[in-house]
């Protein structure tokens, strides 16, 4: 653990981010194959929904490594998610109609560059640490 905590958090953040994008992705693949890919919508909203315990335990144990403030930080990261979940819906239904018309892939696109500003926002907001 110890070697854990010695990577950046930027680094920490792209290793369970990862994971984190695996466990959304195959939460949204499985909600399509269920739903049709008529319902990518939908889908991306169950995904946002189930995934966000898993992501919100990892960022804080293994990213950050915040202590206490269980209800503040969780209210917080429901806030970036929000923004987040936004951000994907926006993203996602341009790519859908305009650039890739396969959800899969468009989806795929759109986590990653969703990541980015979910960092941001995590680092200097739901877990910003007391100065």
């Amino acid at each position: 653990m110890d070697k854990w905590l010695k990577l950046p958090d930027f680094i920490r953040f792209l290793i369970i981010g990862c994971i984190n994008a695996g466990i959304s992705y195959l939460i949204y693949a499985i909600c399509v194959l269920i739903f049709g890919t008529g319902q990518y919508q939908l889908c991306v909203a169950l995904q946002w929904i189930l995934s966000s315990v898993t992501s919100y335990l990892n960022q804080k144990f293994f990213v950050f490594c915040t202590k206490g403030n269980y209800v503040k930080e969780y209210l917080k990261c429901c806030s970036t998610w929000a923004v987040s979940y936004v951000l994907n819906v926006i993203i996602l239904e341009i790519m859908v109609r305009f650039l890739i018309k396969n959800v899969f892939i468009a989806q795929f696109i759109s986590l990653f560059l969703v990541s980015i500003a979910t960092y941001v926002l995590f680092k200097f907001f739901a877990f910003k640490k007391a100065d």
